[in-house]
């Protein structure tokens, strides 16, 4: 299919006159931008082209693929917030988002289609419904988009940092001041295309961090997104010498790193952590469709729950049902 539009607007970039005109993402615009479908005179564009009023665009689109199929996976999952717009659910850790190598078939995508969710097709192929990420051993709060129209407005926002999302971490040591800002790049480890790290030429990166809780050997931290990279708060906190307690990839030496005398304390508490304590722990953002703001939250899960109370040094956190309530974590702000 073949279609034809004239700019109207003076000074447009492609990518989003095409978005706004086709009701697309502007990944999925950028995508038939790429693939040189989208000409002015007979002639390709590029993205980041200005358009003149009264330019003629013209955009190919591609015969439409066969609908990509999932295998339904059963699992439980604990939704926070679900209308026929949207969902939020608490991710449960060892869970994968999306299907990909290694995990075509058990991922949260597959429990969705299993639970009968409708999702929208997404931005990305592959990724149905999926608005943002978490790590496969991250818990905590995720949104998911059920229509396209909540899709493409949940990615904007996200993208004007207008989706706030703020997640409690256990740290080694202590951060050198109250509240501090991360600003570095982030891009692939060359020497291990699993892992990222700090690296010039990366992509724009930054985190909020602030200390909720100041423990013997460790910190609790609220730490609040700037920008979404993979495993951006791992690799910000382990850059700034504050690695995540039970990070297997990011921790650069974990207990080892306590003096020798509180030694014994230490390796006590990365024992009991059976992962990286880290936890999306509130979410806010206005609903895509009715408008209304929607502020969500998630407690510390059960699995992380013996690490705090041994970092913390305080054995009543072991009974308290709520246990970042009790340590102040949501009455913070910064």
């Amino acid at each position: 299919m073949i279609l034809t539009f004239c700019v109207v607007v003076q000074s447009e970039r492609l990518d989003k006159f095409l978005a706004d005109q086709l009701a697309l993402s502007r990944t999925q615009a950028g995508r038939l931008i790429a693939d040189k479908r989208v000409t002015a005179r007979g002639k390709p564009l590029r993205a980041s082209a200005v358009l003149e009023r009264g330019t003629e665009v013209t955009v190919e689109l591609p015969d439409e693929a066969p609908p990509r199929t999932y295998t339904p996976h059963h699992a439980s999952l604990n939704f926070v917030y679900e209308d026929e717009h949207v969902a939020v659910l608490d991710k449960p850790a060892g869970l994968v988002v999306h299907p990909g190598p290694g995990h075509w078939n058990d991922t949260l995508v597959n429990v969705l289609v299993g639970r009968g969710t409708e999702l929208s097709s997404g931005s990305t192929e592959g990724r149905p419904g999926i608005v943002h990420r978490l790590d496969r051993d991250t818990s905590g709060l995720l949104i998911v988009a059920k229509s396209d129209l909540a899709h493409r407005r949940l990615a904007g926002a996200i993208e004007r940092r207008a989706v706030k999302r703020v997640y409690a971490a256990v740290v080694w040591g202590h951060l050198r001041k109250h509240v501090v800002d991360i600003e570095a790049p982030i891009a692939r480890n060359p020497k291990d295309r699993k892992r990222m790290t700090v690296a010039e030429g990366g992509r724009h990166a930054t985190t909020h961090a602030a200390v909720v809780a100041r423990f013997a050997h460790a910190d609790l931290l609220r730490v609040r997104l700037g920008t979404g990279r993979t495993h951006q708060i791992r690799v910000h906190l382990a850059h700034v010498g504050c690695p995540i307690v039970g990070d297997r990839e990011y921790t650069f030496g974990g207990s080892r790193r306590v003096t020798p005398s509180a030694r014994t304390e230490a390796e006590r508490l990365e024992t009991l952590a059976p992962r990286q304590l880290l936890h999306a722990a509130a979410l806010s953002f206005t609903h895509p469709v009715t408008g209304v703001t929607l502020a969500l939250t998630s407690e510390w899960p059960d699995d992380l729950r013996p690490a705090l109370a041994e970092a913390a040094g305080d054995a009543n956190l072991l009974a308290q049902p709520n246990p970042l309530q009790y340590l102040g974590f949501f009455a913070s702000d910064d």
